[in-house]
């Protein structure tokens, strides 16, 4: 092998390096994973989409040393709790925290599967809080203030977080510490909020709760119809041409948060479509989404 070739293998090993340690990921779960069913890992992931999760991992992104404040954010890549859109609404997003002093853990959490789970309804909503109990009881590991965890989701994703905001009372996991599983915040990105027929995201729905969801289950993860004066604030954030998942679903949760007086903010775009691939900027809304954060003192 000439130099310049040996020069190249070093620094594709030295870059290789760099990524492997620019983020850690451990396992959602040290022992059995609660409410799993005996099966072959099945999970894939290509240009930044991963299929079939059945083993929750957490991956950790933590700023540079000496700019950390404390604050930490749990993120739900969203997916229509069928796919998990991990790089673009996950890891890229981490990143973004990171550059304003925010902690941030990405979750990849099990997507709802009858063959990975004996009830599949609840396995994402266990991850959720199993991934809020495990940051709460690190947060001096990890450098975070325990009263300062919030939970993000995008799309499905962000079913599953504010559904981690508005289910907390009833622990679905083994909870021996009686750690808190509840966020001290949310940030929701054209989320999927209700089940009920008009408003739902039919694919999501579907994948969480099946075919033929009882009324029980759907006014259950109808997360409008759980909100009350414990629900923590929103960050909330929608397009007004959304036509996978309507802007309705955070025109709802938002009334129900104000109802209470909760200190929420909700954006709306006139244009964005679903998943704002053209518009609006990421920096424009996510900047938002920070001043709101120090208005409400998330960020010291």
């Amino acid at each position: 092998m000439n130099r310049s070739g040996f020069t190249f293998l070093f620094v594709s090993f030295l870059c290789s390096v760099t990524i492997t340690f620019a983020q850690k990921v451990i396992p959602l779960y040290s022992g059995k994973i609660p409410n799993a069913k005996s099966a072959t890992d099945e999970e894939t992931t290509e240009k930044g989409i991963v299929r079939n999760v059945s083993i929750p991992t957490l991956s950790i992104f933590l700023p540079e040393k000496g700019t950390a404040n404390g604050t930490s954010v749990i993120i739900c890549p969203g997916g229509g709790y069928g796919v998990l859109v991990i790089e673009r609404e996950g890891y890229e997003v981490a990143k973004a925290f990171n550059k304003v002093g925010i902690t941030a853990f990405v979750l990849k959490y099990r997507l709802p599967s009858d063959k990975f789970s004996e009830d599949k309804s609840i396995a994402p909503l266990q991850d959720a809080q199993q991934a809020i109990k495990l940051v709460r009881e690190r947060a001096k590991e990890w450098n975070v203030d325990a009263g300062k965890i919030g939970i993000m989701g995008f799309s499905a994703g962000g079913h599953l977080a504010s559904t981690a905001g508005t289910h907390f009372d009833k622990s679905v996991i083994e909870n021996k510490e009686n750690t808190s599983v509840k966020p001290d915040f949310m940030v929701l990105v054209y989320p999927v909020i209700s089940f009920l027929e008009a408003p739902t995201h039919k694919g999501s729905r579907s994948n969480l709760l099946g075919s033929t969801p009882t009324e029980e289950q759907i006014k259950y993860f109808s997360n409008e119809l759980q909100v009350n004066q414990s629900t923590p604030p929103a960050f909330i954030i929608h397009a007004g041409d959304d036509t996978v998942v309507p802007v309705s679903n955070s025109l709802i949760f938002y009334e129900a948060l104000n109802k209470f007086k909760n200190p929420s903010d909700l954006h709306i775009y006139s244009k964005g479509e679903h998943g704002f691939l053209k518009t609006p900027p990421f920096d424009e809304w996510f900047t938002r989404c920070i001043n709101w954060m120090k208005t409400n003192q998330f960020i010291p």
